[in-house]
């Protein structure tokens, strides 16, 4: 295998920003942020989302919206939601007769 050719494998301090679990994994990925965990320094990188807090693994009974996808839900049809202004009412013409007028008289 190429020595430069590959990126360092390395273990990196992954945080759940939903729940604040902290769990450290071997991987490539790496961050400035370091964080001194069980006597070791290392980099930290803020997941929004892991098995701590998605609703597969916690049983569905929690929900995370750590984007705030569901605000902008209701935000963006809120507005749809809401009835369309009234048009001013239509003032009636009196009808005009059709045909030659009859001499009353």
């Amino acid at each position: 295998m190429k020595k430069q050719g590959h990126p360092e494998y390395h273990d990196v301090l992954f945080i759940d920003s939903s729940s604040g679990m902290k769990f450290v994994c071997g991987t490539t990925a790496t961050s400035d942020k370091t964080e001194n965990y069980e006597g070791k320094e290392l980099p930290v990188i803020v997941v929004p989302i892991s098995s701590a807090s998605h609703p597969l693994f916690v049983g569905g009974k929690q929900f995370v919206d750590a984007e705030g996808r569901v605000d902008r839900f209701k935000k963006r049809y809120q507005m749809a939601a809401k009835p369309a202004p009234k048009p001013a009412p239509k003032v009636e013409e009196p009808k005009k007769a059709k045909g030659r007028a009859k001499k009353v008289g």
